[in-house]
């Protein structure tokens, strides 16, 4: 797969821009501030509905207007398409798919497909576990976009039994018909979190298995393969224990975490009316991530902990190209992250990619195994350098 044409009205500093692209690799050079991450923030909004940067889509919207407008034409193995998202911050955005409206902005997903290296890929090793469960989840959607229905029916009832929890808060004494109504209404709000958070949790787990090697091979070729330092990746459950018999996690049931995850929550309810929040649930799981056995978050090193990022994102690219077409690889301002060493490792394994684009505030960072059509950028202005 690979994007030919990239069309962007008001997103961030592009007021209007049309953009030819072809396969191979792409770099984009020029100074920072200048509108190369807006480029390639905008590729990842096609393919995933989100940013890498923000959490909101208001930030996305140029000042002064009202609305963005996103469109992408890929070539892949089953012919073109046209891909379109209209950002509308405060209302529903809206997608359509070779000029015709689809019924939710999700069923855009899987049109265009990436991989984004970036800067702030460092906060999968060093932030909080909700920055791993965010690049599970966005690996699960790019993998199956049937996934994005999954996550959303899940995130949907855990705000609505969160909300329940609070309102309950301190009421957990409670006796008589009163205790009884209470009862019923989480019991049926249990029930649900169990099955939205089953397959979510599954596919988390089998995600993992199926990533991990990929991880481990792709972490000792960035880093130079040195002894002993080896990465290691687990998914830790809030429901699952696997001194209660469940060796191997990877080969459970959906049914069977469905009823895992209802008898974690019987456990958990009086904690959870005290302190007014649900404790159980793959919105309480940890993608732990080790390197020579220790945790890398608190233990690794900056060299470390980036190889380890990279190797994330190059295990979810050889994922997602296995029985399927390349996805676009976009490496936003990385080689300047990166020593000599790891800079010409991650040229070397990312060179043979159908479509890589690359952005660079120093055209020198970039290794010379990665040449291909160059752009400069200057005050969101696009020119095909000389």
């Amino acid at each position: 797969m690979h994007l030919t044409r990239l069309a962007l009205t008001d997103f961030r500093s592009y007021a209007d821009l049309s953009l030819e692209l072809g396969a191979g690799v792409t770099t984009f050079s020029g100074p920072n501030g200048e509108g190369k991450t807006n480029l390639v923030e905008a590729i990842g909004y096609l393919a995933t509905l989100g940013s890498h940067r923000v959490a909101t889509d208001a930030p996305l919207i140029r000042q002064g207007a009202e609305r963005a407008v996103l469109r992408a034409a890929v070539t892949g193995t089953n012919g073109s398409s046209l891909a379109e998202i209209e950002i509308n911050p405060g209302r529903a955005n809206r997608v359509r798919l070779n000029r015709a409206p689809l019924p939710r902005p999700r069923d855009i997903l899987g049109t265009v497909r990436t991989v984004l290296f970036a800067p702030e890929d460092l906060a999968l090793v060093k932030g909080d576990p909700g920055e791993r469960r965010r690049f599970l989840d966005e690996l699960l959607v790019a993998s199956a976009p049937r996934y994005a229905a999954v996550r959303a029916d899940y995130d949907r009832v855990l705000r609505q039994r969160t909300a329940l929890l609070k309102s309950a808060g301190g009421k957990a004494h409670l006796r008589g018909p009163a205790r009884e109504s209470m009862t019923a209404t989480l019991d049926t709000w249990d029930a649900q979190l169990a099955r939205t958070g089953a397959p979510l949790l599954a596919g988390r787990i089998r995600l993992v298995t199926a990533l991990r090697p990929h991880v481990e091979a792709a972490y000792e070729a960035v880093s130079g393969g040195q002894a002993g330092d080896a990465s290691g990746m687990s998914y830790r459950s809030s429901a699952l224990n696997t001194d209660d018999g469940f060796e191997d996690v990877a080969a459970l049931e959906t049914a069977q975490l469905e009823t895992t995850l209802l008898k974690a929550l019987a456990e958990v309810r009086a904690s959870e009316l005290d302190r007014g929040v649900c404790l159980v649930g793959p919105h309480r799981d940890e993608l732990e991530l080790s390197i020579g056995g220790l945790p890398a978050r608190g233990y690794a090193s900056h060299g470390e902990s980036w190889s380890l990022a990279l190797a994330l994102r190059l295990a979810s690219f050889t994922l997602l190209r296995q029985g399927h077409e390349d996805p676009v690889l976009i490496l936003d301002d990385v080689f300047a992250e990166l020593d000599a060493g790891r800079r010409d490792r991650l040229a070397g394994l990312v060179a043979g990619a159908e479509q890589v684009l690359i952005t660079a505030a120093v055209p020198a960072d970039i290794p010379d195994v990665l040449t291909g059509a160059r752009f400069t950028v200057q005050a969101g202005v696009i020119s095909r350098a000389a």
